[in-house]
């Protein structure tokens, strides 16, 4: 058996109690409605503790496994200062935040968070928000793609911390906010 398979595998157990989470739905939870295309379509707030030794950067990639078109991207974050503990609510869909966090390209063709929004004939969804432990800084232009941000965590993942949220819709299409990129 190769090693690097199984730190990979080890990599994504709770071996430094390294966790994130949410203050407005817990793990395998239903997200809020405001949270959601059907709402005001916001970021939730996010927390995570026991950042790993050695981290450099965190990397947060929130996708929907379950989506009809395959696995769907709904916001990509990177760049994030080990000492940052969280993201609040709400946050601008801008390629640069403060700190010198970015944000990258999302399915649905903008920058920033694009919350929940499966059809509604679909049932639950997954969401997982994944977040990465880096042991470097990574050098990636603002609005990347996730196979981008991907393609920089190889090799460098020193921990990982998943939450997942779920929803499902109830009303039709014509009624979803989805807003393109602030300028």
């Amino acid at each position: 058996m190769k090693l690097k398979p199984l730190l990979g595998l080890l990599l994504t157990l709770p071996l430094w109690g390294f966790e994130i989470k949410s203050p407005v739905f817990d793990s395998g939870g239903i997200i809020p409605k405001t949270y959601t295309c059907d709402g005001k379509n916001v970021n939730p707030p996010l927390l995570w503790k026991d950042i790993p030794k050695g981290t450099k950067s965190l990397v947060l990639i929130v996708h929907d496994p379950d989506a009809p078109v395959g696995d769907f991207t709904h916001w990509l974050v990177y760049r994030i200062p080990p000492s940052v503990k969280g993201l609040p609510a709400g946050l601008p869909r801008k390629p640069v935040l403060e700190r010198g966090i970015e944000q990258g390209l999302n399915d649905f063709g903008f920058i920033g968070y694009g919350g929940p929004c499966p059809p509604p004939w679909d049932g639950y969804h997954r969401y997982f928000f994944e977040l990465y432990a880096l042991d470097y800084i990574p050098n990636l232009k603002p609005a990347a793609t996730r196979r981008e941000v991907e393609n920089a965590l190889k090799g460098h993942i020193i921990g990982k911390a998943t939450l997942m949220g779920r929803y499902k819709r109830i009303i039709p299409f014509g009624f979803a906010r989805l807003e393109k990129v602030e300028k």
